[in-house]
């Protein structure tokens, strides 16, 4: 029997380590996102092209998506801690010497490295909030690891447009990287030294495997949902920062704040449409409802972000830009709410890892294309055009193709659940 003292004590760990998650993911999306916030110094600086700034953009997901396998494949095998706590080591490190560079090649090398580095964080999230934290709790910590990877865009633009105009680009990459290593000692430190979680697992299920999860069509539903919703969060991400300098004209300062803003109301829609969504289910609405709607909805609403591209007056398009991203933050907080549900515990973690990997392909192309878009019609109409295609062709992905939202039966004939 447990003690209300060990409860006490597991949950006060459980705070600190979910603190340590989120702080994490902070770091993680601060380091992926620094090249778009400086991508119009480093132009200058080098020599570069839009088409050479496109790759470099997208070069991070190269190594990102690859090696999302690759990290469940080492999960499995080795201390999840000491797997997240080396793969955040290597990212920071290529953050600080892309400091370095002097041309295009070497540039490339560092951002496939941060991309090799970050690839761990997820599959490594999810392994610690399966072992330490009941189901009851998950939707809480997810919602708030999800808040920190949508906080980092604003901080990111804020933190690296101060330094950028007081230091350069530069000391920005060295100050990032250098800096994010304070975190490790702390995890180390302050990492539990046995299970949190205070009650029993489910019976296990047998994990069914790779080809028998790809002959449902929900899991192609998902794919190709997390595809697309990933297009328009990596355009985001990645592009919008010098869109705002090159064709909005703002300063770098200008950028730094108002750029900010849709990331800072995007990061509160995740947390509250968690909350909502979870609170309507427990009132007797059905996950299916729940849950497709609050998809199929933000992204829909996120189709605003053309409107926003198109207004003439820059205070209507920061408006229009800003609505959409809290409709964007109504279906991220729920996305992966669909894939826990309908894999269960047996399937959760395989589903997951193959979705990443597929939906972060969009961080390979998305990028890419606009840098070429961006290129050949010195313009970002086009770019956002194919974001909005996309983030419609994700709703009916999610609306048509996906199922009812019930847990599959992998003990069942694989018959039963097939295409």
């Amino acid at each position: 029997m447990v003690t209300r003292i060990g409860r006490r004590s597991a949950a006060f760990e459980q705070w600190r380590l979910l603190g340590l998650l989120v702080v994490c993911v902070l770091i993680n999306y601060l380091d992926r996102g620094n090249l778009s916030v400086a991508a119009s110094d480093i132009t200058r600086d080098l020599s570069l092209t839009p088409a050479h700034m496109g790759l470099l953009l997208s070069s991070f997901y190269w190594t990102y998506a690859v090696c999302q396998l690759l990290a469940g494949w080492l999960l499995d095998r080795f201390d999840v801690y000491r797997v997240l706590a080396a793969g955040f080591f290597l990212m920071s490190a290529a953050t600080a010497l892309t400091s370095l560079v002097n041309g295009f090649a070497l540039l490339l090398a560092f951002r496939l490295m941060v991309g090799l580095g970050a690839s761990v964080a997820y599959p490594a999230f999810s392994k610690i909030l399966a072992s330490d934290y009941l189901e009851s709790q998950r939707g809480k910590a997810n919602a708030f690891i999800d808040a920190g990877s949508k906080l980092a865009p604003a901080l990111g633009m804020i933190l690296g447009g101060l330094i950028m105009v007081r230091f350069g680009w530069r000391p920005l990459f060295l100050i990032l990287g250098l800096g994010a290593m304070v975190w490790i000692p702390f995890w180390f430190g302050w990492r539990p030294r046995a299970h949190l979680a205070l009650e029993t697992a489910a019976p296990v299920v047998r994990p069914p495997g790779m080809l028998r999860l790809l002959r449902h069509r929900s899991v192609w539903g998902t794919f190709f949902g997390l595809y697309s919703l990933n297009s328009a969060w990596y355009f985001l991400i990645t592009w919008f920062p010098y869109y705002l300098i090159r064709e909005r004209h703002f300063s770098t300062e200008r950028m730094a704040v108002f750029g900010s803003l849709p990331f800072w109301l995007l990061a509160a829609s995740t947390t509250l449409s968690g909350w909502a969504s979870d609170r309507w289910i427990l009132r007797g609405a059905t996950p299916t409802l729940v849950r497709k709607t609050f998809l199929i909805a933000g992204m829909l609403g996120c189709t605003l972000l053309l409107p926003a591209a198109l207004a003439p007056n820059d205070t209507v398009s920061m408006a229009l830009f800003t609505i959409a991203c809290f409709a964007f933050g109504m279906a991220t907080s729920n996305h992966w709410a669909i894939t826990q549900t309908m894999a269960g515990p047996a399937a959760a973690g395989k589903w997951t890892g193959m979705q990443n990997a597929f939906g972060n392909l969009a961080g390979v192309t998305t990028p890419w294309i606009t840098g070429v878009i961006v290129g050949r019609t010195q313009s970002f109409h086009w770019a956002f055009v194919l974001v909005a295609v996309m983030v419609i062709l994700g709703a009916c992905s999610y609306g048509l193709v996906v199922g009812r939202l019930e847990p599959i039966r992998w003990d069942a004939p694989e018959a039963s659940a097939s295409l």
